[in-house]
């Protein structure tokens, strides 16, 4: 059994998931990591995965930020456009969640100024292209920037405050003019960028127009049966869980703030049951050969410049963090994500396994 694997285990059998009570913390201005839990991920440095971040930290303490004003790798194939020079650049926004946790891991400066220094760089040239799927992966800075406010410079706090108050605006009204004609999986990464940047700026007009974005996406995206409109289109469960894991996360910060959407949802149209339906190809119990029957021609594209996962049997590692969202929404599902932990091989997202640790989520209304 591997490392991550056993870190995966070690988490839900502990029980950490269900563990914390679940109490109020401060109002708004975050997306995810609230000041409380935060501050509690000093206890998480001596844990395995604790460790392992402050040691992935390290190695970007004196590396040099390569920020874009914009990035784009959606539809295109390795070495086309800025495909290469944005990928690289996106190991920057890797790089900040791994300080910002690292920082509160340890309390060391280094780590602090070193975050800094990245979101400075980034916040100061970068401005939203709102295509989501290039911008999906900004989550990290969001929860990067969680961990370290109110202990970064002035000028970068108002600059990343400027950016968050600009994503969460454009996202929010793409989606109230145009969210009907697109069901499928952007919008989902839409609604989880609108939602969570929604939170940063502190703005109740701003939170209930992304619930109510996310409420229409769930509505149109989730069919009865649990599947979601993607699985049709592209034959393909890869963007089923393209799918879920963004509507979770948009899910997970509004449970950090004392909402309950995960269940939410009339006639089978919620998350959970699209969890539900996912299961059993998650553990192992049912097999799909991907993009079979796919409509779109570049997923073909993809399969034959080698990019993975784009034909063959889908693999049920692909669906460790998919359920290891859902059993942070509902502990019910930590029987399940851990067999899927088994059965993939492997463990979450290191950031999962600390904030599982630390989370003290609202009481729901």
């Amino acid at each position: 059994m591997g490392k991550g694997r056993n870190l995966g285990l070690a988490i839900f059998f502990g029980g950490v998931v269900t563990a914390h009570a679940l109490a109020a913390t401060q109002p708004t201005g975050w997306a995810i990591f609230s000041s409380e839990s935060a501050a509690k991920l000093h206890a998480q440095a001596g844990t395995e995965a604790g460790r392992r971040v402050l040691q992935t930290a390290e190695g970007f303490v004196n590396e040099t930020p390569h920020p874009m004003a914009r990035i784009h790798t959606e539809g295109t194939l390795p070495h086309q456009g800025i495909r290469d020079e944005s990928l690289a650049a996106e190991r920057d926004w890797s790089a900040m969640l791994a300080l910002g946790l690292a920082y509160r891991l340890s309390g060391d400066k280094k780590f602090l100024a070193a975050e800094d220094r990245y979101l400075s760089a980034w916040t100061a040239i970068y401005h939203a292209s709102f295509n989501p799927i290039d911008e999906t992966n900004m989550d990290q800075l969001m929860m990067a920037y969680d961990l370290t406010r109110g202990d970064l410079s002035p000028k970068t706090e108002a600059q990343a405050s400027t950016l968050w108050q600009s994503m969460a605006v454009g996202y929010i009204e793409w989606m109230e003019r145009n969210g009907e004609k697109d069901p499928g999986n952007w919008s989902s990464h839409r609604v989880k960028l609108a939602v969570m940047a929604a939170y940063e700026t502190g703005d109740p007009s701003l939170e209930a127009r992304a619930a109510q974005a996310f409420r229409e996406q769930v509505k149109r995206n989730i069919r009865a049966d649990g599947s979601v409109e993607d699985f049709y289109k592209r034959d393909a469960l890869h963007y089923v869980v393209y799918d879920l894991d963004p509507l979770q996360m948009a899910a997970l910060a509004a449970k950090a703030h004392g909402e309950g959407w995960f269940h939410e949802g009339a006639g089978g149209k919620n998350i959970a049951h699209a969890v539900d339906w996912l299961v059993p190809y998650a553990i192992g119990d049912k097999k799909h050969e991907e993009f079979v029957h796919s409509e779109v021609a570049f997923d073909a594209a993809r399969d034959k410049a080698g990019e993975k996962g784009y034909s063959g049997e889908w693999d049920p590692a692909a669906g460790v963090q998919t359920l290891t969202l859902a059993a942070l929404l509902d502990p019910h599902y930590a029987v399940v994500a851990q067999q899927s932990i088994t059965h993939g091989g492997h463990g979450p997202q290191l950031w999962l396994l600390l904030f599982a640790a630390v989370a003290s989520h609202p009481t729901q209304p």
